[in-house]
């Protein structure tokens, strides 16, 4: 079972956290311990051999153990392979079952953070998190740990052969150890720091690929080749130069352990020879001490190395939490209540809002949307206009006051719930890398094929999937790439009059569109609204003067609230906006002739 993510955890806590993934694998991990175990012990056991080899055979003559010996031996490779396969399979499926949860986890959690939250990262960034951070994870998990659990077994069942076979050599030899580890430990800390930067520029360089590769056309028709270059190649430039710090200092790791090896070697042969010259010690069991002191020696350089492994995933590990602990401010209630039948009536009860402290969008709205009323909005740019639509599904929550349906307010409703009653078409149309048919079925998975046509039919779709060669079954590539505007856009109509919500948010649905696609849009928005209640942000306003209501918004506040006639009547916002666009409508009297434009 995955461990609970816990909000802002000290740094051990952190790490500790992490090692707690490791118990839904136990059996696994248990049983590759006791190949550890059993690669450990056959290593011992292989220098341990060393002594009879050649006090009894080669000193002795005695052709028992000359028998004996070889066929012990083999025994013990066989052992220590099938041991060396168990560990190596076993830890690695550990490593993977970890890794794959925390890709989940860290999913799940991008999936429900806000969109404050997008808006401030970049999604190449994190892109990196998942992908690259993730896989230094699992080089540390999979690689690091097996290796340092294994090498510690190992050096344990040496050090105790060492020790049983001379005491005072073994003083001699393993004093070098805590000699070594002050240069080793700080080695680790310069590799985790180095490293934590290398995995931000690699994340930086991603979110610059994501950007160009998707804005390639822009940067094409503006011949904008050479400077993205130069760009590339300085963001690239300063990726190798943090990897090549952190190498660097991985490098110096193992002939600092060479050289202090060799000094405990060459101190350890001048004493063990002196014993030896001297009687004090049989050439076996020097060269018995001997072999496991090289033996020893090789699983202490590689922990060094596996240190630098350690510290580089740490180092990931820590960027991955930073999300992990990231705070949701869109929550569920604790008791979520529960919503009546549709329709629903929509009302703003003194709404502010702002995306920062210092900042305030909207400005004491008052507002209600009756029960399948088409409420038209305008306004500036910058007025407020999508802010306060994206308040209804809760895509961000209000400063002060409330927004409710039915009442109620959203806060007080679950989050699921909420967005199950509410539509959206967006002015850029968002598909996804699929079939027409599944594209069109998003968010209503449970959709027959004859529902989706009657939803492409509706939506003036239809005709044109039925001329492609597969039909619904037709891939569109990333974002709908194949499709014309005007074809997206009535995917997207499609796919909100599938999900049958009873209250819909069009924003600024056909402002990108040409007249003959903006036409069969309009015929198919109108097929969308019935019995719907409906918020349509218009920049064009010929889509909205047949609302049941128009409000426009200027400097977060409504100005102006009305039918068309009766706001042209009034000759403020609304009607400056229609003279700005349509400055040609007037009647032979030389009066501007306000009637709805066709």
């Amino acid at each position: 079972m995955t461990p609970p993510i816990i909000s802002k955890l000290p740094l051990r806590s952190r790490h500790r956290w992490l090692l707690g993934y490791i118990r839904g694998s136990w059996p696994q991990l248990a049983l590759a311990m006791v190949c550890m175990l059993v690669v450990a012990a056959t290593t011992s056991t292989t220098a341990f051999l060393v002594k009879p080899m050649l006090d009894d055979i080669f000193m002795e003559k005695n052709e028992t153990m000359l028998m004996i010996i070889p066929i012990a031996l083999i025994v013990l490779y066989l052992l220590r392979a099938a041991g060396m396969y168990g560990q190596e399979f076993l830890m690695h499926y550990v490593g993977e079952s970890i890794i794959r949860q925390l890709r989940d986890n860290l999913y799940d959690k991008i999936s429900d953070l806000p969109l404050t939250f997008f808006q401030k990262e970049k999604t190449g960034v994190l892109m990196s998190r998942i992908t690259n951070d993730v896989n230094i994870v699992k080089a540390m998990v999979s690689n690091a740990v097996t290796g340092a659990l294994r090498d510690v077994f190992t050096i344990f069942g040496l050090i105790f052969v060492i020790f049983y076979q001379s005491w005072k050599l073994a003083l001699i030899a393993l004093i070098v150890l805590p000699v070594a580890f002050f240069p080793i430990a700080e080695f680790g800390r310069r590799i985790r720091r180095f490293s934590t930067r290398s995995q931000e520029s690699m994340a930086d360089l991603n979110s610059f690929l994501h950007e160009t590769f998707a804005g390639n056309k822009i940067v094409k028709a503006f011949g904008m080749e050479a400077q993205e270059k130069a760009r590339f190649f300085k963001k690239n430039r300063t990726l190798f130069r943090y990897e090549v710090k952190t190498f660097r200092t991985k490098a110096l790791t193992s002939p600092v352990m060479e050289v202090l090896g060799g000094i405990g070697v060459a101190v350890v042969i001048w004493y063990g020879g002196y014993t030896v010259i001297n009687g004090q010690m049989t050439p076996g069991t020097f060269f018995s001490f001997m072999t496991a002191l090289m033996l020893l020696y090789a699983p202490v350089k590689k922990l060094t190395r596996l240190n630098n492994a350690v510290q580089q995933g740490l180092a990931a590990t820590d960027r991955i939490f930073d999300v992990l602990e990231t705070e949701l401010d869109i929550t569920d209630p604790p008791d979520p209540v529960a919503l009546p039948e549709p329709p629903h009536r929509v009302s703003f009860e003194n709404v502010s809002f702002g995306y920062s402290f210092d900042e305030t969008v909207l400005k004491d709205i008052c507002l209600e949307a009756r029960p399948g009323e088409r409420l038209g909005i305008v306004g500036t740019s910058g007025g407020g206009k999508t802010s306060l639509v994206n308040l209804i599904p809760r895509f961000y929550d209000v400063t002060a006051g409330s927004v409710k349906i039915d009442g109620i307010d959203i806060r007080q409703l679950s989050v699921a719930d909420l967005r199950s009653r509410i539509a959206v078409v967006t002015q850029e149309p968002i598909l996804f890398n699929d079939t027409i048919g599944r594209n069109i079925a998003y968010g209503s998975p449970a959709a027959t094929d004859k529902q989706i046509w009657e939803a492409a039919g509706a939506a003036y779709i239809a005709n044109f999937v039925k001329t492609l060669p597969k039909a619904m079954d037709t891939v569109i590539g990333e974002l709908g790439n194949r499709l014309s505007g005007g074809e997206k856009q009535r995917m997207c109509i499609a796919r909100a009059l599938l999900k049958d919500a009873p209250v819909l948010i069009l924003d600024e649905a056909t402002s990108a569109l040409d007249s003959e696609a903006e036409q069969l849009v309009q015929k198919a928005l109108e097929n969308l609204m019935q019995g719907r209640t409906s918020f349509v942000i218009a920049h064009r306003l010929s889509t909205i003067v047949n609302a049941d209501r128009i409000i426009v918004l200027s400097g977060g506040r409504i100005v102006e609230e009305g039918r068309h006639a009766d706001l042209l009547k009034q000759k403020g916002e609304y009607y400056r906006f229609y003279c700005q666009q349509f400055p040609d409508r007037e009647d032979s009297s030389g009066r501007q002739n306000f009637s709805a434009p066709r």
